[in-house]
């Protein structure tokens, strides 16, 4: 499914008002510190959701209208894989991994890319500073829906900190521990070294330091929802 595609699903999803987004995932916008700042009147509101996509070559962001039942805009940030190399230099064959650091920069960056353009849109036709500091568009977000590219390692530690570069989906470094796993389970479908159940076994016999100070592992999506919600408690204004 085109990655559009999938964030307007999920947007779908969370505008008919899903037990996905309730509860402790349920996000007030007014409440909280990634849509602060200067908002319009109430006079002229919208009902915006705000996706988020994070791919292995990218994340893009879209602002869609749950009323209008369009997409108003659209941001993205490309990025790569960390260099494969061992060290002594020589390419490491299977390796794929990324920097989750990179995820957040460029979650900041998209969504206020896409958050700048859907304001375009909807700010009312005034001149002068006072029209530049509104954002309707911010003022209007009634949800936030991540998706994200799937079975990734990210491991932290007790503190949540990240311990090392996430393991991606394509990376096969584990293509011997999947094997061993499906053997002494049973399960053929293990036999992947894209699943995040390898990983975890890979890095217990490849990086034992690294293993013994893990106490959490997430999906990319996931460091990236915990990464948000921590900066609604800390009331950062990021985005």
């Amino acid at each position: 499914m085109p990655r559009v595609a999938r964030l307007i699903c999920v947007l779908g999803v969370l505008s008919t008002g899903s037990a996905f987004f309730a509860g402790k995932a349920a996000y007030n916008p007014k409440a909280g510190p990634l849509f602060a700042g200067t908002t319009t009147s109430t006079a002229d509101t919208h009902d915006l959701y705000l996706g988020i996509d994070c791919g292995t070559q990218g994340l893009k962001a879209l602002v869609y209208d749950a009323g209008q039942k369009k997409v108003l805009s659209v941001g993205s940030v490309s990025y790569g894989l960390l260099p494969s190399e061992g060290p002594e230099g020589k390419q490491v064959v299977g390796r794929a991994e990324q920097d989750p650091a990179v995820w957040v920069d460029a979650l900041v960056h998209a969504a206020n890319a896409a958050l700048d353009a859907a304001d375009a849109e909807l700010r009312p036709p005034i001149d002068g500073p006072a029209a530049a500091a509104l954002s309707p568009a911010r003022a209007s977000i009634r949800g936030v829906g991540v998706s994200g590219q799937q079975h990734g390692l990210v491991a932290l530690d007790e503190d949540r900190r990240v311990i090392r570069p996430a393991k991606l989906w394509c990376d096969t470094e584990s293509a011997a521990e999947a094997r061993e796993l499906s053997e002494a389970l049973g399960w053929p479908w293990v036999a992947s070294p894209g699943f995040t159940s390898t990983k975890l076994l890979w890095l217990k016999r490849n990086e034992p330091e690294n293993f013994a100070r893990m106490a959490h592992a997430c999906l990319p999506h996931d460091y990236l929802n915990m990464v948000r919600n921590a900066w609604a408690k800390k009331r950062r204004n990021r985005l």
